[in-house]
């Protein structure tokens, strides 16, 4: 039985993945997933299970690299409604896995819901959020955390309550191959005072990054106590440039993907950006960008 036979309606051959990420690089996947419901999800993991196929999910693609050759098994995107609700109680705002992050943080700010206004500008979906603990100095998701639902390898829906998470820098202990949604529990507040500080987070995120034409990624951990940016700085590596791939000018913790760039560029221009501050800051670099 061919892989695709049941899911021809929602999974696509060979799909090119650079349109799907923000360094719109690299190759195919030899399978491309968008399942329209929960059930078409756990099928779809099954049988990637029983063929030992990998699969990985992908979210915005903010923080992936694909590389050039492409993605062996199975790209799911949980693009359709059915992943993407957001829904406010009280004060706690309920998220699918595939709703951006972006558009949760602004429907918790109009609601008069605070805790996430330093998160506005960070890309991406709630799942993946979750699965890397994204955040800013001084707030992260998982502090807001008080439960998950995910998919297991089985293919079972679990709920993970706060007890069972762990929340790191830019890690969690949700592993599970997709995590379905989550419920943030947040603090009531004036939504005037919440918007206004949404609106600070938003400007001053936007004014030390990349362009927003242009293709970038950030690419390393802040280490304990510093910032992967100001190190690269000092190590005089802005604008370091390897075929198509460039430092940037602004923000020296993000690779600029230029038209004629590709993966390898990037993943030997981090290559030489880790070993360049390494022997002039003395810091080894921790990566934060995952490369499929």
């Amino acid at each position: 039985m061919s892989f695709l036979s049941g899911f021809e309606k929602f999974v696509r051959q060979a799909e090119p993945l650079a349109m799907h990420t923000w360094f719109q690089l690299g190759g195919p996947a030899e399978y491309f997933a968008e399942p329209l419901g929960v059930d078409d999800l756990v099928a779809i993991l099954r049988r990637a299970r029983q063929e030992d196929l990998p699969v990985h999910v992908l979210g915005r693609g903010s923080n992936i690299l694909v590389r050039d050759e492409g993605v062996r098994g199975v790209v799911m995107t949980l693009s359709a409604p059915a992943f993407r609700q957001i829904e406010i109680a009280g004060d706690a705002i309920t998220a699918g896995g595939g709703a951006r992050l972006g558009r949760v943080v602004t429907t918790a700010a109009y609601a008069g819901l605070a805790g996430l206004e330093e998160l506005v500008a960070i890309p991406g979906t709630v799942g993946g959020a979750l699965h890397g603990n994204a955040g800013a100095p001084g707030a992260e998701i998982g502090q807001w955390t008080a439960r998950a639902t995910v998919i297991t390898d089985a293919g079972e829906v679990v709920q993970r309550h706060r007890e069972d998470m762990v929340f790191g820098y830019r890690e969690s202990n949700l592993d599970e191959p997709v995590i379905l949604g989550a419920r943030l529990e947040l603090e009531q507040d004036d939504p005037k005072h919440v918007a206004r500080r949404l609106q600070k987070h938003w400007i001053i995120r936007k004014a030390r990054q990349p362009m927003g034409h242009q293709c970038a990624g950030c690419i390393f951990k802040n280490p304990p106590g510093m910032h992967a940016g100001e190190l690269i700085d000092k190590s005089g590596l802005k604008n370091t440039r390897i075929g198509g791939a460039v430092v940037s000018d602004r923000h020296a913790n993000f690779i600029v993907a230029e038209p004629e760039c590709t993966s390898q560029d990037v993943l030997r221009l981090i290559e030489l950006v880790r070993d360049q501050v390494a022997q002039r800051m003395e810091v080894e670099l921790e990566q934060e960008l995952e490369v499929w």
